[in-house]
């Protein structure tokens, strides 16, 4: 199954996914493997820069609580960052209930806070309405 950007034009979208439960990465790959994207994974919110800073990505997945540097710090940095400014973020989280939902959509633009567990088909779907809605503001 294609998904939106692949649509568009000839390569997958390329997704980062930074989450440090080795599970949470491995699902994740092989769903949104599954649907048709690239993924590159990294395990804590440092290499996640690394690679940001190496690379283009169309978007990235991050959990919130990670070591070296947490979601928060990492959405931060790209917000910060004239290229990565707009590449779309969604946000794991197991904390549900102590994040302010509201203050990272209007602080960080994060698109979407998704709490665990979750649907990895719900995640790609995500995903998917993200890079379609993107696509057509440009």
């Amino acid at each position: 199954m294609a998904n939106a950007l692949n649509d568009m034009r000839c390569e997958p979208a390329r997704i980062l996914v930074a989450d440090d439960e080795r599970i949470t990465r491995n699902v994740l790959r092989f769903g949104l493997e599954q649907k048709g994207f690239a993924v590159t994974v990294a395990r804590d919110g440092g290499q996640a820069w690394e690679l940001l800073r190496a690379e283009e990505f169309d978007l990235v997945v991050t959990d919130y609580q990670m070591p070296v540097m947490n979601g928060e710090e990492l959405c931060r940095r790209m917000r910060q960052d004239e290229r990565l400014r707009g590449t779309p973020v969604l946000l794991l989280s197991a904390k549900g209930m102590e994040i302010d939902a509201a203050q990272f959509r209007r602080e960080f633009g994060v698109y979407a806070i998704i709490f665990k567990p979750f649907s990895p088909a719900g995640v790609a779907a995500t995903i998917d309405a993200c890079l379609r809605e993107k696509a057509q503001l440009v």
